[in-house]
Formats: C-alpha cells, sequence, structure tokens
C-alpha cells in the first residue's frame, strides 16, 4: 500500500504541473491555471499529511446542560424550520437569533412569540454581528444554517468562545478547515456536529439497526446519492441569498453535496469506528444543463450575465470509496438532470440487502424481496425499527422537517446534551464527510485519479465503539407538542 501511496503522490504533484491551463477548465474555475494549481496541489498536500490527535473526541461525553441556550445564525432557508423545531424540545432556551437581513429575523420572531416563551436577543444588520452572539456568556450551542462556505468559520469562532456547535451540512469546503475542525474540537473539548438529518431518517435508522443486530451479515458495499433536481431553484432570486449555491456549481466541480448519501452508509460501515475511508476516485460529467439554463436566464435578465461564461461543474458525478477493511461506496451527486429525487441508500451484505430510493424501499434476504407495502416488510419494519423512532417517531412526524427526521435529529441532540452524553454523529465525522467535497474535485481534475481520504481521528478509529441509537440511557427529553 505505501509503495502505490509513493508512486501516486510522484505522479499525481507532476500531474498538476504538467497539466497547465487545462486544469482550469477541468476544475471547473475561471481562475488563472496557476491559481487552481496551487488549490489542487493544497488537497493533495492536506490528504497525504498524518494526523496526530491530540484527545479522542469520539465517544467524547461534556458536563451535562439541563437547560440547552441556543443560538441561531442564518434565517434563510433552514433556520426558521429549526428554530421552531428546538422550540418543542423540553429543556431548550432560543437564546439569540441572528441573520445578515433584519426581515429574516423579524419574521422568525413574530412566529416564535406567538408560540412560546422564548424571547431571543435579536442580531442583525451587519456581516459580522454573528461573532457577538457566539461572544455571550448565556449561550450553549450555535446552531448554524447559512451558505455553506460560512460553516466551518462560524464554527471555528463559536468553538473558541466556548460553544458547542451544531452546523448544516456540508460542515466545510475546503481541507483546511476540516483539519481545523477537528484541531478545535479536541482543544477547546467542545462538540463540534454536522446535523446530517438523513441518518435519522426512518428507513436508515432501520437499516442501521439491522447490521446492528447481524441482518445482514458482513457489509460489503454501500451507495448513496444526493439527485435532486434544484436547476431552477439554483437560479431563484429569492431561495438562496446572493445565488450562494449556483456560485458554489459554477466554481468547483466535484462531489459537492456528498454527506446525505455518505453519512448513513459510514454508520452502517462503522466509519471512524472500526473501519476508515482510505482512498478514492471521482469522474464528472460535462455540465449539460446549468451553462444553457445561465445563457437562456441572462438573456431575459441582466442579473444572470455574470454567469453567461462559467465553465459550471457536470451534470452528474460518481466517486467511488474504498475503506481500510475492504469495503467499497459508491456515492452520486446531480442537481441539474430531470430525475426524480433519490439518495439511494443501499447496503449489500453477505447475508442480506436493503436499498430505499429510487422504488419503493426494499428489503431482500433467502432469495426473498419484501418490498414497502408487503406484508413481510412490516413484519421486518415492527421486528428492527430503531428504539428511537418507536418513542418519537409518530411525533417526530407530527413536528416535521423533512417527513419528521429532521426533529428526531434534533431531539436526539438535545437529549444527550441535557443528559451529557456523547453524541452520534462527532467532529471526525464532520470533517471526513465533508472532505470528500474537495478530495473529489482533485480526483476530477486529474482524469479520476485516486488519492488518499485522511484519517481524522490519528488511528482512534481502530478502537472507537460504533454508533448504536439505543437509547439506553437518556431518553428523558419531553416533545412539547
Amino acid at each position: 500500500m505505501s509503495n502505490r501511496r509513493d508512486f501516486l503522490k510522484n505522479t499525481g504533484k507532476a500531474g498538476l504541473i504538467l497539466t497547465g491551463a487545462g486544469l482550469t477548465q477541468a476544475c471547473g474555475r475561471q481562475d488563472s491555471g496557476a491559481k487552481v494549481q496551487s488549490q489542487l496541489a493544497h488537497i493533495w498536500e492536506e490528504a497525504t499529511r498524518p494526523f496526530n490527535s491530540n484527545f479522542n473526541m469520539s465517544g467524547y461525553a461534556a458536563e451535562p446542560i439541563p437547560n440547552v441556550r441556543v443560538g441561531f445564525v442564518g434565517l434563510g432557508n433552514r433556520g426558521p424550520g429549526a428554530v421552531y423545531r428546538m422550540a418543542k424540545i423540553e429543556g431548550v432556551s432560543i437564546a439569540a437569533l441572528c441573520d445578515l437581513r433584519q426581515e429574516r429575523v423579524d419574521v422568525v420572531m413574530d412566529r416564535l412569540q406567538k408560540e412560546g416563551p422564548h424571547q431571543p436577543v435579536i442580531y442583525a444588520g451587519d456581516d459580522e454581528i454573528w461573532k457577538k452572539m457566539c461572544e455571550r456568556d448565556d449561550i450553549d450551542l450555535i446552531y448554524i444554517t447559512t451558505p455553506w462556505f460560512l460553516h466551518a468559520p462560524m464554527a471555528l469562532y463559536a468553538m473558541e468562545q466556548g460553544k458547542h456547535v451544531c452546523t448544516e451540512v456540508p460542515a466545510a469546503t475546503s481541507m483546511e478547515d476540516c483539519r481545523a475542525l477537528v484541531e478545535t474540537s479536541e482543544r477547546t473539548k467542545k462538540h463540534c456536529m454536522m446535523l446530517e438529518n438523513c441518518c435519522y431518517d426512518f428507513f436508515e435508522l432501520l437499516t442501521l439497526n439491522m447490521a446492528r443486530q447481524g441482518y445482514f451479515g458482513e457489509i460489503v458495499h454501500g451507495e448513496g446519492a444526493y439527485i435532486h433536481d434544484i436547476l431552477e431553484g439554483n437560479f431563484s432570486k429569492t431561495k438562496y441569498w446572493n445565488f450562494w449555491r449556483l456560485r458554489e456549481n459554477a466554481d468547483r466541480n466535484g462531489s459537492l453535496y456528498p454527506t446525505h448519501g455518505l453519512g448513513p452508509v459510514c454508520q452502517v460501515m462503522n466509519i471512524n469506528r472500526g473501519d476508515a475511508l482510505d482512498y478514492l476516485v471521482s469522474m464528472s460529467s460535462n455540465d449539460f444543463s446549468m451553462g444553457t439554463l445561465a445563457v437562456k436566464k441572462a438573456s431575459e435578465d441582466g442579473v444572470f450575465e455574470e454567469f453567461m461564461n462559467k465553465p459550471f461543474r457536470g451534470n452528474m458525478n460518481s466517486t467511488l470509496i474504498k475503506t481500510k477493511k475492504g469495503r467499497s461506496i459508491l456515492l452520486q451527486h446531480d442537481v441539474s438532470s430531470p430525475r426524480p429525487y433519490s439518495r439511494i441508500h443501499m447496503v449489500s451484505g453477505t447475508e442480506g440487502f436493503a436499498q430505499k430510493y429510487p422504488f419503493p424501499s426494499g428489503i431482500f434476504k433467502d432469495h426473498t424481496f419484501f418490498r414497502e407495502g408487503d406484508e413481510g416488510y412490516a413484519s421486518l419494519v415492527e421486528k428492527y425499527q430503531a428504539p428511537i423512532v418507536k418513542k418519537i417517531g409518530e411525533m417526530a412526524r407530527q413536528v416535521g422537517g423533512h417527513g419528521g427526521m429532521d426533529f428526531i435529529m434534533e431531539w436526539r441532540m438535545v437529549d444527550c446534551l441535557r443528559n451529557g452524553l456523547p453524541l452520534d454523529m462527532d467532529v471526525y465525522d464532520a470533517a471526513l464527510w465533508s472532505a470528500i467535497g474537495p478530495l473529489s474535485e482533485w480526483s476530477v481534475a486529474n482524469r479520476s485519479a485516486t488519492i488518499d481520504i485522511p484519517d481524522y481521528t490519528g488511528g482512534h478509529w481502530q478502537k472507537n465503539t460504533p454508533v448504536d441509537v439505543d437509547l439506553k440511557q437518556g431518553a428523558n427529553t419531553k416533545i412539547l407538542l
């Protein structure tokens, strides 16, 4: 293995030198070729740089916080729903609300005052005002729902101010920030949880529990995806502030949003807790949609002219990952093709198989395929459904948030904080799952060459305890419906 990596290290660096201006098109950026070479070379350096852990945050239990005082930053698409859901959890105090736009804060504040006793402090109207919120002494947790490029800087600053952090996905968009998140969490001993809600969807929790019970035998292969036609939404003037998501797709070419599909598969495979991701290869198709629409939009509205000549990322990205114990993972990412929504979520083992998308959920074992809606399928769900779904699943559906999975995630996080329990997803998961984005960019730009995936646990993955949402501790937090 070391010979392979030495060879790739040498040829990878050479490739960055030889490809020249071609990298600009391959990487989907308008920067100069020299700048792109530097950026990609830095991804390689970070990928191959050893990580030495100073404190193991896996399984770390902070002091119990009976009343979790929360400050929210980012009240655009995701933030308001998070505020309303968290307000329905016992032991949560909405302490502060923050957004660049005063009108977004006002909307959330008006509804919050009608629904409960929360009286948060308001922060708005300044690019740096969120820092003032993080500096308050009466906040325990910062909940981040801003554009992607702000997640890591805000999380880092909040931890430095003594706050636990939960952030929307991805937690970081650069290798440097992935490393910084881990180093800061270990040093401050503050939780940094990425809000990967798909790990708490009903079927994903079912397959995790089935894996824990040995239903699939030895896990061999997994697949995950984010296939979601948001082409028109990316060009919306109101959905994403200042077209931030469109800009991400114009400036980067790879698996930009990998965590929805990857997170649940990693939990089933015990990644960071018994196994580890080893290396990946990634390939993107050309862009057949975004560039064309940009030209059309620009002909109708001058505000889109800046996007006319952007070399947008390809429609479909496919990324293959190998684990240190020999398992394989396929990830797909497509947000611009007219396809049905799919996260795939497929688990394949030596004794069983399960898949959720794009057809109705199904489980296969002993040469029998049980489809959702069949009597046999219902029996399996009854037998293997996760304890957390049995306890709060119906209430979560009432509260909502992607069918309830958002609320299950938030209730579980709060319950763990209130009871001083380890979180199901830690900073190593946040960094590792997010790092697939920049790593895939490097591979795409280098004709799908392999690149190593860092071990952010510093070797602790070999002894860390697997995630099991069994509710054997805590689970005493009430839901305020």
